[in-house]
């Protein structure tokens, strides 16, 4: 079993990490420009330092096993750190080479994703050293990889008391929502507007992990909280059941919910909410000039995508 990592754990780590993303060893002999008997071997011989069964390989192809995918995920972590560490290291140095970490929340419309797109082409065109490496993180999520040191920079929504610890910087952008439910739900009836006598506390609500419970109280109406789901897709489904009514971004109804039919509960403005979009970081992130000429092209290209 490990007890201290040494330098050959951390090669042993990078082609298992490099198999993992790739998701076999074939697909990752090229990355790694290694022929594949060294690769088992490698991760043999790290099966062997963890003592643990990292996948499975054989007729059946490549699959990780539960171990292998906390293994993972937490060499993800320890690389994201220390890509970022080697990045923030050179910026002192006035060389503003490496990677830069963009982590952008999970269900953020095409429109977001298109516009971090150009400003992350404009910043690679600037700084014509620096690749970016951008990925996805759930809601309940951001605030602590904004702090571990996971990520240089974060694009999301955030409802709760803002942390001293985080930066944020406005986009002046707002996600605006409300409660809905699907067309065979009770309450998709009233499309234009609740009767009296009929009360929403009666109906099972689905809500969204790490959200405000601001956003379920309307005046005295409180929504009938039954369960949580981790991100907007995951309460979608739920609503989808026609068993919950859940609160969901206008904009999924228009794109990823397109053609489903959700009803907007009561004619649409029941537990209507709006929440701005920042850029977020820790302010341990030492924002050199790569990362705060990508946060003004964020900030720039993702109000422009609004109009």
């Amino acid at each position: 079993m490990l007890n201290r990592l040494q330098e050959s754990d951390i090669k042993l780590l990078r082609v298992f990490y490099a198999v993992a993303s790739c998701n076999g060893f074939t697909a990752a002999e090229p990355v790694l420009r290694m022929q594949r008997p060294n690769i088992s071997a490698a991760i043999k011989k790290l099966e062997e330092r963890l003592d643990l069964v990292l996948c499975h390989r054989g007729r059946g192809g490549f699959q990780m096993t539960k171990e292998g995918e906390v293994v993972f995920q937490e060499t993800k972590r320890i690389f994201n750190a220390f890509d970022n560490f080697v990045f923030n290291l050179k910026s002192l140095h006035d060389d503003y080479s490496g990677h830069v970490t963009l982590v952008i929340m999970a269900g953020m419309p095409l429109s977001v994703h298109l516009a971090v797109s150009k400003a992350v082409k404009s910043t690679m065109k600037k700084f014509d050293d620096i690749h970016v490496n951008i990925q996805t993180r759930l809601y309940n999520e951001v605030e602590h990889v904004a702090l571990s040191g996971e990520c240089h920079l974060v694009v999301s929504t955030y409802d709760m008391v803002k942390p001293e610890s985080v930066t944020f910087h406005p986009i002046d952008v707002k996600v605006q929502g409300r409660l809905y439910c699907a067309p065979t739900h009770p309450l998709a009836k009233y499309r234009e507007g609740l009767p009296d006598g009929v009360k929403l506390e009666e109906y099972p609500a689905i809500g969204i992990s790490g959200l405000s419970s601001s956003n379920y109280i309307q005046g005295d109406n409180r929504l009938a909280i039954q369960t949580f789901s981790d991100s907007y897709d995951g309460c979608l489904s739920a609503i989808m059941t026609g068993e919950y009514v859940g609160l969901l971004p206008d904009y999924m109804t228009k794109e990823t919910a397109a053609g489903l039919g959700l009803v907007p509960v009561g004619g649409g403005d029941q537990f209507e909410f709006s929440h701005e979009l920042f850029v977020m970081n820790g302010k341990n992130t030492r924002l050199n000039p790569v990362l705060r000429h990508c946060i003004k092209e964020l900030g720039f290209f993702i109000k422009e995508s609004q109009k």
